[in-house]
């Protein structure tokens, strides 16, 4: 019986606490933007209180700022120089043309990265796992396989940020209808939360808690 009750209490418990922990490392993590401010503007010699999140609100700020500038027509320009220096400079040049490339992909509004989930025979034949398409591997690649290859994200658990890159044929994959968020949730969760149906889940909520009579 106390086993039971100590389950429950960590079924509890054990969600909040990684979530709170999680929120405590990302607000702590942009709190250390505030370093970039001159000592004598930092809040906590200002106000004269520590005000955790205040490099979080700093953050979303200069993004925001820097949207705007990059929005019009000088600061597009001026981008497009800083650009131009950082391409002429040998190991920043590979870095960052790298990252902005697969930003660009990731964040595009008509981008297809991250937007459909598979299944794919994974690590072997008849063994299956859920995957991400994330575009078409180019030309080469796509000279030496199938011209309409496309390239599938398979990510390890419970760490999804690192995986696996597959380069296959449409017809080696199969379409599911599963959100990306609940395929992540299957890889966070080592499996034990299986996806559900987009459809069913937005027919219950239309439905509501009612039985069907």
């Amino acid at each position: 019986m106390l086993r039971k009750y100590l389950i429950a209490g960590l079924l509890i418990w054990l969600p909040l606490a990684i979530t709170l922990w999680v929120l405590d490392f990302i607000v702590t993590t942009m709190d250390r933007t505030l370093m970039l401010l001159p000592p004598s503007w930092h809040p906590d010699q200002v106000l004269g209180v520590h005000i955790p999140g205040l490099g979080l609100v700093m953050s979303v700020v200069i993004l925001l700022v820097t949207g705007m500038l990059a929005a019009n027509i000088i600061g597009a320009r001026m981008f497009r120089w800083w650009e131009a220096i950082l391409n002429k400079i040998p190991i920043v040049r590979s870095i960052y043309s790298g990252v902005k490339q697969v930003s660009d992909t990731l964040f595009a509004s008509k981008g297809q990265s991250f937007r459909k989930v598979v299944l794919v025979e994974f690590p072997q034949r008849g063994q299956w796992t859920l995957g991400f398409v994330v575009g078409t591997p180019g030309a080469i690649v796509e000279r030496e396989t199938a011209p309409d290859a496309i390239t599938v994200y398979v990510p390890t658990a419970p760490n999804p940020t690192s995986g696996y890159v597959l380069v296959v044929r449409p017809a080696e994959v199969r379409e599911v209808d599963v959100s990306v968020d609940d395929a992540l949730k299957f890889h966070l969760s080592l499996g034990v939360v299986p996806p559900a149906a987009r459809i069913q889940r937005s027919a219950l909520t239309t439905e509501g808690p009612g039985v069907p009579g």
